[in-house]
């Protein structure tokens, strides 16, 4: 079986999404999308701030949490799998299951604020202006708890990941050998997704616990949502 076979279950997952197919829930997921953004960065202020987080930080909100490129992501590793029998024998295997491992994190988050778009068209005009307390309450009628848990898990699973697998020498320079084949086949929105996430590992000492940190801190926002804060957010 192909160590490349569960990306392929992971895109036909995504592409059973709903907003492909519907305008108004596109737009809807947008709003959502970019709430929370900014809601990240306001709640993790001071963690994403530190010099050495930044890049991280950033790989962070703009492609594990559901990036404008991700659909051009999609079918370029789709065009992969055509191939998937070459790429196996010049990525390493540890490599594959990170990158996949990415890969799942970025559907799930687009996934899950799927469904609370859904919610809000449900509950308010399409054209209502977001704000922290239809969030809050989307989350309680999602119940969404075990969900964001597990998206939890996978990033702190991630985490551990790149600082096994991914900060070798030998994974960095057999990545670095394939940007000539990326460009030549049109695989450059690939490769640079992995490409950002190196650099934004090489400032940080540990990259689990820089996830640690965040997922910590979005353990306890859950706990708070469900508890009843009417300010969980803040």
């Amino acid at each position: 079986m192909s160590k490349l076979a569960a990306l392929d279950e992971l895109l036909e997952r995504y592409d059973q999404l709903s907003y492909h197919r519907q305008s108004k829930i596109l737009s809807r997921l947008q709003d959502v999308q970019a709430w929370q953004k900014t809601r990240m960065q306001r709640s993790h202020q001071t963690h994403f701030s530190a010099k050495q987080n930044q890049l991280m930080a950033d790989y962070f909100l703009n492609r594990l949490y559901g990036g404008p490129d991700f659909d051009a992501l999609a079918t370029q590793i789709k065009r992969l799998m055509k191939y998937a029998h070459k790429a196996e024998k010049v990525i390493p295997e540890n490599a594959i299951k990170t990158g996949t491992l990415g890969v799942e994190l970025a559907i799930l988050a687009v996934q899950l604020d799927e469904q609370v778009a859904i919610q809000l068209l449900k509950d308010y005009p399409a054209d209502t202006p977001l704000n922290d307390e239809m969030m809050r309450l989307a989350y309680i009628k999602l119940d969404q708890t075990q969900a964001r848990l597990k998206q939890l898990e996978l990033l702190d699973q991630l985490g551990h990941s790149l600082d096994k697998y991914m900060r070798s020498f030998m994974v960095y320079t057999a990545f670095k050998m394939c940007k000539g084949a990326a460009n030549k086949y049109n695989f450059q929105v690939m490769y640079e997704f992995m490409q950002e996430g190196f650099l934004a590992m090489k400032p940080l000492k540990s990259a689990e616990q820089f996830v640690r940190d965040f997922t910590q801190g979005e353990r306890h926002i859950i706990d708070r949502v469900h508890a009843g804060d009417l300010r969980p957010f803040q």
